[in-house]
């Protein structure tokens, strides 16, 4: 279990990265959401020891993380969201080294792992292959297979899926839903979608604070019967919409389509819709900065 209790930071130019962050997780994949800039890298960050917090806990299967830096490292697993890579080097002695660094110093032992390691993530046919050839999907599955070395308890993933194509975000999705049974998987990203398809808990931060968490599916429930839709065309008078909350507004088949937030039907040629995990996380963002659009 990882427990987090008010946790705060805040930057030598002012930045306030994380505002009381309190968070309990159990064994599994948590999601953790936020646009750009709203303080997920800052906590990622600070989990995996790489920056102090100012102040707060953080708790690791019992160990004080922010007291004992170095005896946590030997329990975490790190996926920054810039992975670099020597691309001259072969997977596998890449792997090697960094097992050394791990502290796998036999070298039976280390071959044994790194073996063990690039079957976990379907690599082993291509540890030959040098980095630089990879594909982005291969090389985050290279990230996962270094992350994992020393069967940590924590493994932090940091935007795992940007950028990947629709096949290999699938088969990435799947690999950490493999290696998470018996561990805490961190997912910090800004895609909806990837929180949707994996995690059973989630928070939402926007401007360092936690503003929304829970199961996505009590969160959706939460939301029903307040999201409605229409199709607004180009020239169409959208009559008082001005005082609408709108969730979402955007052009599908050249159509603009708006998605509101309301207790009741606004207007006649609302219709209403089931929620979903957009919908709680658009308008977790909207109360949180009090800033509704309007049309």
């Amino acid at each position: 279990m990882l427990v987090i209790e008010n946790l705060n930071k805040t930057y030598a130019n002012g930045i306030q990265a994380l505002r009381g962050i309190s968070l309990q997780i159990d064994c599994g994949i948590f999601g953790l959401l936020g646009p750009n800039g709203a303080g997920k890298s800052s906590l990622m960050r600070t989990l995996a020891t790489l920056q102090d917090a100012d102040s707060g806990s953080i708790i690791l299967d019992g160990l004080d993380v922010l007291k004992n830096p170095q005896a946590a490292r030997s329990m975490l697993g790190y996926l920054p969201q810039d992975f670099g890579v020597y691309p001259t080097v072969s997977c596998e002695d890449l792997l090697n080294q960094l097992a050394v660094f791990k502290g796998f110093i036999n070298p039976k032992e280390r071959k044994e792992v790194v073996a063990l390691q690039l079957q976990l993530v379907n690599l082993y046919e291509k540890r030959k292959q040098k980095l630089g050839t990879f594909s982005g999907g291969m090389r985050q599955r290279f990230g996962i297979a270094q992350a994992l070395l020393g069967s940590p308890k924590l493994v932090i993933v940091d935007e795992p899926t940007a950028g990947l194509d629709p096949a290999e975000r699938i088969r990435f999705q799947n690999l950490l839903s493999e290696i998470s049974q018996d561990r805490v998987l961190l997912l910090s990203t800004h895609i909806v979608e990837d929180v949707a398809e994996l995690c059973p808990n989630l928070a939402i931060m926007n401007q360092g604070e936690i503003i929304r968490s829970g199961n996505p599916q009590a969160l959706i429930n939460d939301l029903s019967g307040k999201v409605w839709t229409k199709v607004i065309q180009s020239n169409q008078d959208t009559g008082d919409s001005s005082e609408l909350t709108v969730i979402t507004s955007r052009m599908l088949r050249g159509e603009r389509w708006l998605r509101v937030l309301s207790d009741s039907q606004p207007d006649s040629d609302f219709h209403s819709v089931e929620p979903d995990l957009n919908d709680v996380y658009f308008t977790a963002l909207l109360e949180k900065t009090q800033q509704f659009t309007t049309v």
